[in-house]
């Protein structure tokens, strides 16, 4: 608790007289405890009176301390050089998934409904990037280790719902590979572009409502320990371990619906995939069944990328494992900065209509000429 201290000028003869003249009945108003103007707290040598009361912090009226990224923590002296693949993962994020909006965006034949899918993951790794390399990047390069109370939690609120909504838009991407395959005939209308837009907003929706009581959680902890994160991003985990309250009912509720979006997306979309394994198994042509499997070869290896990548960064901050804190430091900031500078590459190698729209869109600048390069 911090001492809040007030000065001004009293004289002892004038705090006598206002002592008499309460005990006389002279001065009406609520009655002051006034300081004795003989002890040393309440009169200086030269007169002068400073009055200390104990008072608890207000919370409305007073900013949060801010919090200090420690980086990777035992690896400070090396932050230039770990710098240098993050800035290079972060330029690839952003060149590939701009590339790739684009040309959805610009090429006709890429109006489809997993495209605009596709062009979702697009956004959101975009903001997984963005929310985190630059603080990072600052950390690293100019020592920069101050975030505020407020971006602190905005930064893991961000990261936190996009996680959600992308595991929603990969179980959307899911459905319409199992309506495309199995269900052809009816694809057109049943994934139309407003459905498409909906499923899209759906998931937003849903992670914005699920992280919302958990920041409101978060937030409401008192940090009244050292505020050092050993962590070079607001890490969950490592923010609540400087709650000198008991943080059970966050823990609780996380854990809840860590469990219930990343089971339920993952039991739906292995059910899809497996659904349409069973249709293409069927398809009495080789070539047929290639084809069908080619088109879902990429959006399985970004499914198993962000779940398996997601499972081993979370489970490697709950449990150490013996491993050493950079170890794990450097798992969970490769994980939100490698699958979004590989998603793009993964579906302009895999997927023949995303590298020709690419192409298309490169074309259009002048001097560039792909035609008979694809």
């Amino acid at each position: 608790m911090r001492r809040c201290c007030s000065v001004s000028r009293w004289d002892g003869t004038e705090l006598r007289g206002i002592r008499r003249a309460r005990e006389n009945g002279m001065v009406e108003g609520p009655r002051l405890k006034l300081p004795d103007p003989t002890s040393q707290q309440a009169v200086t040598a030269q007169g002068t009176k400073v009055s200390c009361a104990m008072l608890v912090p207000n919370q409305s009226n007073t900013t949060p301390l801010p919090f200090l990224l420690l980086g990777i923590p035992g690896l400070e002296d090396a932050h230039t050089w770990i710098s240098i693949p993050f800035c290079l993962m972060y330029v690839m994020a952003l060149l590939g998934n701009s590339t790739v909006l684009l040309a959805v965006s610009l090429d006709k034949s890429l109006h489809e409904p997993m495209y605009y899918f596709i062009s979702m993951l697009a956004v959101i790794d975009l903001i997984f990037t963005t929310a985190v390399v630059p603080k990072m990047l600052s950390v690293f390069w100019l020592g920069c280790r101050e975030i505020a109370f407020q971006a602190c939690f905005t930064q893991m609120f961000f990261i936190h719902m996009f996680t959600a909504v992308e595991s929603g838009v990969l179980l959307a991407m899911s459905f319409d590979r199992y309506v495309a395959i199995c269900n052809p005939l009816r694809y057109i209308t049943i994934l139309t572009k407003a459905r498409t837009t909906q499923i899209g907003l759906l998931s937003v929706a849903r992670g914005a409502a699920v992280m919302t009581p958990l920041m409101c959680l978060l937030t409401s902890l008192p940090y009244c320990r050292d505020r050092v994160i050993p962590h070079s991003y607001c890490e969950h985990m490592a923010v609540v371990e400087l709650a000198c309250a008991d943080p059970s009912v966050s823990h609780l509720y996380s854990i809840i619906v860590a469990t219930l979006l990343v089971g339920t997306d993952s039991v739906f979309i292995t059910f899809s995939y497996g659904m349409i394994l069973r249709s293409v198994l069927r398809l009495p042509s080789r070539g047929a069944r290639l084809k069908s499997l080619s088109t879902c070869g990429s959006h399985v290896s970004v499914i198993l990328l962000f779940y398996m990548g997601g499972l081993l960064s979370m489970y490697l901050q709950m449990f150490s494992l013996g491993l050493a804190p950079h170890t794990r430091v450097l798992v969970a900031d490769f994980y939100l900065t490698v699958p979004p500078m590989l998603n793009p590459l993964i579906y302009g190698m895999k997927m023949k209509q995303i590298r020709d729209g690419i192409f298309r869109l490169l074309e259009r600048l002048p001097g560039l000429r792909f035609s008979d390069a694809h």
